[in-house]
């Protein structure tokens, strides 16, 4: 299994702090599943699966990763327990590259629009205002011109943060006065960013999920209203999950992709949990790209997802 060389110290290290929890809960599980045993029968595999689950990968996911690692034990009759923790990274990551069409990339990549239109979405709480703003300072990073849409307008504190994080990464936040009619917002948003010539334009939504025939009509008018200005806008449709609620994500990942058509997933708040496994599940099950991790407060801790190093840091001894 070949992994990708380039991706820098900087970035490993964060990873693996970010995921230390995680990792440290994992293994303990997987070596409780293989203590006292020399070779991998089904006992080991049954506990193998228990960790797994219990891990927070999700059922279904875990059951196609110990399928693929009964599959090479088959193939070679005298694998050990020794060998079982680099089989299950190699076959978790392989999983992951096959159900997950769509190559690493960066902040830095050229961009496939002008102005490249971005729709975010997620329930209160998720981090969804810290992951628009970290966006901001990352593309601004690499040198683009970013435009903020605070169309969220049910909350003022929602508007406020917005605020306060385009302040602080040095970009214009487009608002109106709450109560305000969320798809105006990305109207004006959107014009303002054009007139600018801005590169990339990030829309904060309201993150209410109670009724999903309101959540849906609602997203469904910032998008045709949008269009008027960037007529394939928005080019990505990201919901932003909370990784420390574990199962609670799958969830939300359910209600929100059948409300809207999401195309990517980021998921925030892996520092300081043990439920990282959450990744690996909903990365499979939903066969949307997870673009984003959130591993802790500073504005760089947002990080490209990297599937094969994520497999190896949380899982490798």
């Amino acid at each position: 299994m070949a992994f990708f060389g380039l991706f820098s110290r900087d970035k490993k290290q964060t990873l693996d702090k970010g995921l230390e929890k995680s990792k440290e809960s994992v293994l303990s599980k997987i070596s409780r599943a293989i203590v006292g045993k020399s070779t991998v029968d089904d006992d080991v595999l049954d506990n193998l699966e228990e960790a797994l689950i219990t891990s927070d990968v999700g059922v279904e996911t875990t059951l196609r990763i110990i399928e693929r690692i009964q599959e090479r034990v088959s193939r070679d009759k005298y694998m050990g327990t020794s060998e079982l923790n680099r089989i299950l990274v190699e076959e978790t990551a392989a999983l992951l590259q096959e159900n997950n069409a769509g190559k690493v990339s960066d902040f830095s990549d050229p961009l496939p629009a002008k102005p490249y239109v971005i729709m975010v979405v997620g329930v209160n709480g998720v981090g969804k205002t810290t992951t628009i703003g970290k966006l901001a300072y990352q593309y601004k990073q690499a040198g683009k011109k970013v435009y903020l849409g605070a169309a969220d307008t049910f909350r003022a504190a929602a508007v406020e943060q917005l605020c306060i994080w385009g302040e602080r990464v040095g970009v214009p936040v487009i608002k109106q006065q709450m109560g305000a009619d969320p798809a105006s917002v990305a109207f004006d948003t959107l014009q303002s960013a054009v007139a600018n010539d801005a590169d990339v334009v990030l829309i904060d939504t309201a993150g209410r999920l109670h009724n999903k025939i309101n959540l849906m009509n609602e997203l469904t008018k910032i998008r045709n209203v949008m269009q008027k200005i960037v007529p394939d806008a928005p080019h990505d449709v990201m919901l932003v999950l909370d990784g420390s609620t574990g199962q609670n994500a799958f969830e939300q990942a359910k209600q929100f992709t059948r409300a809207t058509n999401v195309t990517s997933l980021a998921v925030t708040k892996l520092d300081g949990t043990a439920k990282g496994g959450v990744v690996i599940g909903i990365s499979d099950q939903f066969k949307i790209p997870v673009r984003y991790i959130g591993l802790g407060e500073k504005m760089t801790d947002l990080q490209v997802f990297d599937r094969e190093e994520f497999v190896r840091s949380l899982l490798s001894l």
